[in-house]
């Protein structure tokens, strides 16, 4: 079993430590079918590990007219209120056993830990799950200009807990967040998703819990 030796362990939110992909697509589809524009999973799928912006002219991608910067401001904050008030629904019951006891036995370890997050509801998310207090750092999409493969989240979990990029690594589920750790020398782990057998992974996690096998 290949071990790796580190400090830090930083995570991705969503697809990692828990799942909200049903309430973007309801939040995206709501917005599209407001908008009179097709939208699909596989069009979903597309916008994993993408910021609210760019996810937005994503979906713009499948209308037959061009809108202004104020009216795509207004949809990606109409999309974000739907996407919160879905998000309410969640409980601590939505951290699966396996995910906590993991994390709480890296921390036992001796790691620091973070989130390194695209979404500017990372902070909401947590709290709902019962995880607002417990991570070293969080940096999220509230912090940065630039959203991944750029590697700017990660880069600034890794200051926040204090330590280089080399002794920190990212778990994703996204190859786009893959790209994004690789980019800031970070070790990436790859954990469902596209990310698993994208090529550019130092290493595919079975399950969550395999991190208690490399570490």
């Amino acid at each position: 079993m290949v071990k790796f030796q580190k400090k830090a362990i930083i995570f991705d939110l969503d697809g990692v430590i828990c799942f909200t992909d049903k309430f973007h697509y309801q939040a995206w589809k709501a917005l599209a079918d407001r908008l009179g524009i097709y939208f699909d999973k596989e069009i979903n799928d597309r916008l994993r590990g993408v910021s609210r912006m760019a996810s937005l002219e994503i979906i713009l991608e499948q209308s037959g007219r061009e809108y202004t910067r104020e009216e795509k401001e207004t949809f990606a904050s109409w999309k974000n209120g739907t996407y919160q008030k879905l998000l309410k629904s969640m409980s601590p019951m939505d951290l699966s056993g396996e995910v906590k006891d993991t994390l709480v036995s890296l921390r036992n370890r001796g790691y620091k830990l973070a989130i390194g997050s695209s979404s500017r509801n990372t902070k909401l998310i947590l709290g709902q799950i019962g995880l607002g207090n417990f991570f070293d750092a969080v940096a999220d999409g509230t912090d940065i200009t630039r959203s991944k493969p750029d590697p700017e989240v990660f880069l600034l979990a890794a200051q926040k807990l204090g330590f280089v990029p080399a002794d920190c690594a990212v778990v994703e589920d996204a190859k786009a967040g893959i790209e994004a750790a690789k980019a800031g020398s970070m070790t990436a782990l790859a954990l469902f998703g596209d990310a698993k057998g994208c090529g550019l992974e130092d290493y595919d996690l079975a399950c969550f819990s395999n991190l208690l096998d490399i570490f």
